[in-house]
């Protein structure tokens, strides 16, 4: 981990925390909350494909494992994740900065690093509620990366987000 994040204070997103009320000041607060499903079978593949990047996978991303991280989830691991258009291809160094994995709520934050072309952090969390519904909560911070030649395109990016959003309420909805 000889990279540090672009931003701070990591976890910052608090997947873990029913009710999200921080931010970080100069960044782009979003948070949304969509029912993905209902009852029991929903509710273990979503946690199952939350804690194994299912989301970003389905959403069109791939996700490669760096410096020993596994499949699964864990804070402090660090991945590459690519979005590709054609012959465009587009790497995100992250580094996950929290896990929430209990009987009721899982999910993770990952952060950028240098390199990646905004600064901040995303979380996806997958919540079964007491009525049986499953759930899925987006929440990020976002501004521009503080250096690189993504800077200049930083509004396109935010398009780009929008895009990525719908597709991440999409991409964990049942049938699985």
């Amino acid at each position: 981990m000889a990279d540090t994040l672009t931003y701070a204070p990591p976890g910052a997103t608090c997947p873990g925390d029913d009710m999200w009320s921080t931010g970080i000041r100069g960044y782009r607060r979003y948070e949304r909350t969509v029912v993905i499903g209902h009852g029991d079978s929903d509710w273990r593949a979503a946690s199952d494909a939350v804690l194994h990047w299912g989301i970003k996978r389905r959403s069109g991303f791939s996700v490669t494992p760096l410096a020993g991280a596994g499949e699964r989830v864990t804070e402090g691991a660090e991945y590459s994740i690519t979005a590709g258009w054609g012959p465009l291809a587009v790497q995100e160094p992250v580094r996950v900065v929290a896990v929430v994995d209990t009987p009721d709520k899982c999910g993770f934050a990952y952060g950028t690093l240098p390199g990646h072309p905004v600064s901040g952090e995303e979380a996806f969390i997958v919540s079964n509620a007491p009525d049986g519904d499953v759930t899925l909560t987006l929440r990020s911070l976002t501004s521009r990366a503080p250096k690189g030649a993504w800077r200049p395109l930083f509004p396109l990016l935010l398009l780009a987000q929008r895009l990525y959003r719908r597709r991440y309420q999409r991409a964990l909805r049942h049938p699985m």
